[in-house]
């Protein structure tokens, strides 16, 4: 289990594009990579998250399940619970966005049985 916090920050807005909307705080830690089921806490909330760790851009993106609003230039708190798997490329948007929808479902399923 890591731990990291910082203030979010707007990144390009692809996940949104995509119907993911994340939110985006630095990362400075080589050492993570990959898609992770997390647990991200802004003030007295927490969310569950399905999380990538962007080190081309040095971010750690979150998209928060069961969650609307706007958290821009808040500190967060991300914690990354269970890697789901490695980054990867893919070749359109479509194959994308598949693939965070599985994501997404194995992060619920791993909180359903860890809460």
């Amino acid at each position: 289990m890591r731990i990291y916090s910082g203030k979010v920050q707007k990144g390009v807005g692809r996940g949104a594009a995509l119907g993911f909307p994340t939110i985006n705080i630095a990362l400075n830690d080589a050492s993570v990579s990959g898609v992770y089921a997390a647990r991200v806490i802004v003030g007295d909330n927490g969310y569950f998250a399905a999380a990538f760790a962007d080190q081309d851009r040095s971010l750690l993106e979150a998209y928060m399940l069961d969650f609307s609003g706007d958290v821009y230039g808040k500190v967060v708190e991300i914690t990354l619970e269970k890697k789901i798997r490695e980054a990867q490329k893919f070749d359109s948007d479509d194959s994308l966005r598949t693939a965070i929808a599985n994501d997404v479902e194995e992060a619920q399923r791993f909180f359903k049985g860890n809460v």
